[in-house]
């Protein structure tokens, strides 16, 4: 009872907390053209997979939320309920890879190189608490997640192909701006040849992949021994 009381209270706070991003990232955040055309122009903030990731977060944790009061959060329940299997998928193919993604990629790239992914003259504009919602919290959240709540993963092969579809799409969404606009997402991008361009791109779609399976991996050390023990228990009550 202690774990369903902490969940509803969690999930109710990350729900909140990432919707309120959303809704202040896009209404409340004005960065003047002359400091960045990132944040203006075709597509708006559309262009940034933080946004993208910060929406997916707020739905994931709203999908919880029904879950929790309408599905369950067994262990390993006989017969999931169709919320708690969505949850489940959910979790797996996006929500978990893609929050690592934007972190680490954001983190790591602001630690060789602000200019490239965050530019200091953005700073007067954009709250240090919203860039830690969407950079910092959307990985804090997604372990949290993981200890305490189990998850039934899908069949690799469907994880892997749905993370790896959603990532193609968005760098397809990329190129797609930058033809329209002539202005590339990332500064990085135009820093590169064609063909240094289109390795690291793949590369990226690579590494999502790879954090799936480091998120599958990561529940089956924490709740591995929970599935067996449960699994064991339904054999013996057939």
């Amino acid at each position: 009872m202690m774990r369903e009381g902490l969940l509803i209270v969690f999930h109710t706070i990350s729900t909140v907390q990432f919707s309120f991003a959303v809704y202040y990232g896009f209404f409340e955040l004005h960065v003047p053209v002359e400091v960045s055309k990132m944040f203006s122009g075709y597509a708006g903030k559309w262009k940034f997979l933080t946004f993208w990731g910060a929406i997916l977060q707020a739905l994931f944790f709203f999908v919880c939320m029904l879950n929790d009061w309408f599905g369950t959060n067994a262990v390993n329940p006989k017969k999931p309920p169709l919320i708690r299997k969505f949850k489940d998928f959910l979790y797996a193919s996006l929500a978990f890879p893609i929050a690592m993604f934007v972190s680490l990629t954001f983190w790591g790239l602001m630690s060789i190189d602000r200019e490239l992914v965050f530019p200091k003259a953005v700073d007067p504009y954009f709250p240090w608490w919203l860039n830690h919602l969407m950079h910092t919290m959307v990985l804090v959240s997604t372990l949290i997640e993981m200890i305490l709540s189990p998850k039934q993963y899908p069949r690799r092969l469907f994880g892997l192909s749905t993370v790896s579809i959603f990532g193609s799409l968005y760098l397809l969404w990329v190129h797609v701006i930058h033809y329209k606009s002539g202005v590339w997402v990332y500064p990085l991008l135009p820093l590169m040849s064609v063909p240094v361009r289109v390795l690291f791109l793949v590369s990226m779609v690579v590494f999502s992949g790879m954090l799936y399976i480091l998120g599958e991996a990561l529940d089956n050390f924490v709740w591995g021994n929970e599935h067996n023990k449960q699994q064991k228990s339904h054999a013996k009550s057939k």
